[in-house]
């Protein structure tokens, strides 16, 4: 499950007119005025718009939503820096046309990328994915592929050594992600409902941490809801939301990525989010490729499947502590809430093994 929210009804597209008025218009590919801005699901804290030109062209627009908390434009100028530096690599990306900081354009920042040809895979894959299991174990491995390659980026030859601070990363995980669970509690409603594990998978987490690792980009929120996968090919289109990239170990990328992984033995009471399932490759497997594609080593990798469980749960019961603050849909509130469940029960089964 994403860590997505819905955005509030009365978000609305941007202005066409002030859009159209931005000299920028003419540096992007086609031609004419913009006609049309369709909006796009797939947002997580910003808002994605299909811009069309006169000519047909289709674009994406993406910016900030309305309704944001602090620091969320920060967030995004992070994502539009980092898009740019990647243009010279072989990650799989939308190419970034525009990168837009001018608050006075459309009233927040703002960046025009490639519209993908693919599709974001949630629920009932489409087509050939779900009729040969082999598409589905070879976009499985190529999804291990896109985690390797951002992996191997260098951010001083990309100018995104300053992205954040690697030294001491593994060392600020745990207290920073506690620190902000324990803030929940502040909640009377939300105390009731924590999760009795919280306080000693962090303890487990601070006990067992390895040795700081190789430094690379780290997307921060690699899964299912953040790539899109080819219609043609079983094959990784693009990793999009890059705003979380930081500088940290990447092992923390293939870890997030196989929290949505099940397999036979995994706590009950979650489904897998694609269907169907049958023909994923292991967690083992996955594991084994990444450390053949990038000489890693992962030995240690149990401690990040553990705190990548605890990372997300943090995250997702961030979402519902706001919807019992009414600042969120209540149904998807608690179905957050759920599945941190199952992720707290997944992180104390890894650190049993």
């Amino acid at each position: 499950m994403s860590t997505r929210e819905a955005h509030d009804p009365d978000d609305t597209e941007p202005d066409l007119d002030r859009l159209n008025a931005w000299p920028g218009l003419a540096d992007l590919p086609g031609d004419g005025l913009v006609t049309a801005l369709e909006p796009l699901t797939g947002g997580a804290q910003n808002l994605l718009f299909t811009l069309r030109r006169a000519d047909g062209t289709e674009l994406v627009l993406r910016r900030p939503g309305r309704h944001l908390k602090a620091g969320a434009s920060d967030a995004f100028r992070r994502e539009g820096r980092v898009l740019g530096a990647l243009a010279a690599t072989d990650v799989p990306h939308p190419h970034l046309y525009a990168g837009v900081q001018d608050e006075s354009v459309l009233g927040a920042p703002f960046s025009v990328l490639e519209k993908i040809d693919g599709f974001m895979p949630r629920g009932r894959l489409p087509g050939r994915y779900a009729e040969d299991p082999e598409w589905r174990r070879a976009v499985a491995f190529a999804l291990v592929d896109g985690a390797a390659l951002l992996a191997a980026v260098d951010p001083g030859a990309h100018d995104l050594a300053d992205l954040g601070r690697p030294e001491g990363w593994l060392e600020r995980q745990t207290p920073k992600y506690l620190k902000m669970l324990h803030g929940y509690r502040a909640d009377p409603a939300y105390a009731e409902s924590e999760n009795p594990h919280v306080d000693a998978v962090a303890d487990w987490l601070v006990g067992h941490a390895p040795k700081q690792g190789a430094t690379g980009i780290v997307h921060g929120d690699l899964q299912f809801a953040n790539v899109m996968f080819a219609h043609d090919a079983p094959r990784l289109a693009a990793i999009v939301d890059w705003e979380m990239a930081s500088l940290g170990d990447p092992l923390l990328d293939l870890a997030w990525i196989l929290t949505a992984w099940r397999e036979p033995g995994d706590p009950p009471g979650s489904d897998p989010q694609l269907q169907p399932w049958d023909g994923m490759p292991s967690r083992a497997e996955l594991v084994a490729y990444y450390a053949e594609r990038t000489g890693r080593d992962v030995s240690a990798f149990r401690w990040y499947q553990v705190l990548a469980c605890f990372r997300l749960a943090a995250l997702l019961e961030g979402s519902h502590a706001r919807a019992l603050a009414g600042k969120l849909n209540r149904r998807m509130g608690d179905a957050f809430h759920a599945y941190a469940g199952w992720l707290w029960e997944k992180a104390r089964q890894e650190m049993a093994a």
